[in-house]
């Protein structure tokens, strides 16, 4: 983005105008960097006075799409108001896109997300005694792990998994491929049922390459995936309306909340305004690793 001389004065604006702290001032050029990954996303690198607020509302929808928390997105409009007022007092633009851009409703209902020691008491409630205590325990930590749709997992394949570079390949919507990265928890237990636990099963032909297996000896189909995740959750105490999905947006939140960058997030989600071809383009494996290792709580 050409805004860095723009970017400086308002560091300096803050700091001398409104005394800002440190960590403030760092706050506030964190979240106008938010805007910037958004615009980068899309390719596109307007002039400060041609941003309007539709762009802003689609930006706002982008991160609401991404699972930040409403009390967050809150911070951010602060942060974009306090520029654009900077950039008007300097007479840099000659309208304030920010002006009627409204803070999201703190009491607006957004999917659940479970916090650590929920995800914690999930995986504690799975009886690894049982034959399908491993597959399950695996199930979970690859569907928060790695952020992955309940059909993703379902479609999940061995071929699929490649133990040297920790990553797994996914098949998304509209058969779109893409390559998420897998902690080290979760790759270890894929590897424990995989080696220990499948390998003693009768499997029909054609779920040969297919991880996740019934007790027929077939793929899991949605459905059980869905009785699974609302089962642990009654055994775990956990009186949110849960599903596989809960554990996708948590992932993503954990990762936000954190301070993960964004667009790293949006392609590991497999979200469609990120092609394949910009995933290799803009961001790395190593930076994928790297944001995983850093930002996931069970990495």
């Amino acid at each position: 983005m050409l805004w860095s001389s723009y970017i400086k004065g308002f560091k300096l604006y803050l700091k001398l105008e409104r005394s800002l702290s440190g960590n403030s001032i760092d706050a506030y050029l964190n979240d106008l960097n938010k805007l910037i990954q958004y615009f980068q996303s899309l390719n596109a690198e307007p002039k400060l006075n041609e941003i309007t607020i539709t762009h802003l509302k689609s930006f706002i929808s982008w991160l609401n799409e991404l699972g930040m928390l409403p009390s967050t997105q809150a911070r951010v409009i602060s942060g974009l108001k306090a520029f654009f007022a900077y950039l008007m007092i300097e007479d840099l633009i000659s309208n304030d896109p920010t002006a009627l851009l409204e803070a999201p409703k703190l009491s607006r209902k957004l999917p659940d997300t479970l916090n650590i020691y929920e995800i914690n008491a999930l995986i504690a409630a799975i009886d690894a005694s049982k034959s399908d205590g491993m597959r399950n325990k695996a199930i979970i930590e690859v569907l928060y792990g790695c952020g992955l749709r309940v059909t993703e997992l379902t479609e999940l394949r061995i071929s699929n998994v490649f133990d040297k570079i920790e990553f797994i390949k996914v098949i998304g919507k509209g058969n779109k491929e893409r390559l998420v990265p897998i902690g080290s928890v979760a790759l270890k237990l894929v590897n424990i049922y995989l080696n220990e636990v499948r390998v003693h099963a009768n499997i029909k032909k054609g779920n040969e390459d297919f991880i996740f297996l019934n007790r027929f000896g077939a793929k899991l189909s949605r459905i059980s995936i869905f009785n699974l995740i609302k089962s642990l959750a009654i055994s775990a105490g956990i009186k949110k309306t849960i599903s596989p999905h809960t554990l996708r947006h948590s992932f993503a939140t954990h990762l936000i909340e954190g301070g993960a960058d964004l667009r790293a997030v949006q392609e590991m989600l497999g979200h469609s305004s990120i092609t394949t071809t910009e995933i290799y383009t803009h961001i790395d494996r190593d930076y994928l690793r790297d944001v995983i290792t850093q930002f996931h709580p069970r990495a």
